[in-house]
């Protein structure tokens, strides 16, 4: 297979992704109206409850097996080293740039969440299809690379929506506390714009802290006793606080619907109720796979609108840009290769190729568009996640091109 053959294959999806960002960019303009923020809004919403959900539940019930999970085991481990490594790179990029605390997650969310998804669902068939590939014949490379590709896209759809989704909930977080602190401060200021700086001196008061009266009680009454239990119980506020955190991110919709899914493709007789030429509830599968088939348009509609804003407003520097770049493209690819080579030389994994190399490009994939989501959820750095997700995308056919190639010189 050639390198413009390649090229091509591996730049489809996305071209896709940039037509349809484009799209989504016109549409949320003063000329159309047709995605303003409040619409952006509304269509996340529904993106997140149903869209999402019905795409991993459809995703994982109708290829996952109860033996695959166990003749694949590696791959969640694979998928989760891809996460690790990531975010671990993640972290050491923003202690070097340095961004605002809530952008330091969302960079450290882009370097670790890779798209598991639609990318490779168009890549590996595409593949596939030309000669002198080095998977094997056509019909049973392409049914088996979508396989591991369904397993692949609910694992990372479970990994998004537990690790990378609370860091953007912490991102949040530290954006609404900066505002905070930011109102606090104005306010402070203009108390002290309106105030007479000699009232206290004429009123005779001269401004002592409280807590300096209080110290010296509070330190009496303070018992040793009265210290440790006082430790005990935030520990254990803390210890609720975090599960009750955990819960919360669980109950998230695309986590259950791939808890239900990965139940309904590991019981055979559940399984066969819904998914089959026989099955006799099989309207229910086709109405889930037909809400699921709106993500990538909603989601990609949704970053297009958003970007309109992120060129004029988004606080990136091109050191932040390139970082991510290096991250996703240079070093984590050449991790994944010393991942799947070890693994496979000792033994954690079966003979055929295309196997690895769907292992393989899973650490050399651009960043998962579902963060384009949880940040218009949670409102925070739409504009900067938009930005982010233009260049990475820019740079992706060339480099998914070079790293396939590279990985299929290696597999042959």
């Amino acid at each position: 297979m050639g390198f413009w053959t390649l090229l091509e294959i591996s730049s489809m999806p996305i071209v896709q992704v940039l037509i349809i960002s484009v799209l989504g960019a016109f549409m949320a303009t003063d000329y159309l109206k047709l995605l303003p923020p409040h619409a952006r809004n509304s269509l996340n919403k529904i993106v997140f409850v149903v869209f999402t959900p019905s795409l991993i539940f459809a995703s994982l019930a109708k290829t996952v097996r109860f033996q695959d999970i166990i003749s694949w085991w590696f791959m969640p481990v694979n998928v989760g080293i891809t996460f690790l490594v990531g975010g671990g790179l993640g972290w050491v990029a923003v202690k070097i740039l340095r961004p605002q605390p809530h952008l330091q997650d969302l960079i450290i969310a882009i370097c670790a969440t890779g798209n598991l998804g639609n990318i490779m669902l168009i890549l590996i068939p595409a593949i596939c299809k030309e000669d002198g590939n080095p998977f094997g014949e056509e019909a049973a490379c392409t049914r088996l690379g979508l396989s591991y590709v369904s397993f692949s896209m609910a694992l990372g759809s479970f990994y998004i929506w537990t690790y990378t989704y609370h860091l953007i909930r912490s991102a949040a977080s530290k954006y609404r506390a900066m505002l905070e602190d930011d109102e606090e401060t104005a306010k402070e200021a203009n108390k002290d714009l309106e105030a007479n700086e000699r009232t206290l001196l004429l009123n005779g008061e001269e401004h002592i802290p409280i807590s300096s009266y209080a110290d010296e009680d509070h330190s009496r009454k303070l018992s040793p006793k009265n210290g440790e239990w006082k430790h005990s119980a935030t520990v254990w506020n803390q210890i609720l606080a975090t599960f009750h955190q955990i819960v919360e991110e669980l109950k998230a919709p695309p986590v259950l619907a791939a808890i239900f899914g990965l139940i309904f493709g590991a019981v055979t007789w559940l399984r066969n109720l819904i998914i089959g030429e026989n099955a006799p509830f099989r309207v229910i599968d086709d109405s889930i796979k037909l809400l699921g088939d709106g993500t990538i348009p909603c989601i990609t509609l949704i970053l297009g609108g958003n970007l309109t804003q992120g060129l004029s407003k988004a606080k990136l520097k091109s050191t932040t840009v390139i970082a991510v770049i290096i991250v996703r493209y240079a070093i984590l690819p050449a991790v994944g290769i010393g991942v799947v080579k070890l693994a496979s030389h000792l033994g954690f994994l079966p003979s055929d190729p295309l196997y690895h190399f769907v292992l393989m490009l899973q650490f050399s994939l651009p960043p998962a568009m579902n963060i384009g989501t949880m940040t218009q959820l949670f409102d925070v750095a739409q504009e900067e996640c938009s930005v982010l997700f233009l260049w990475t995308y820019l740079v992706a056919a060339l480099a998914l091109t070079g790293w396939s190639t590279v990985f299929m010189w290696i597999l042959t």
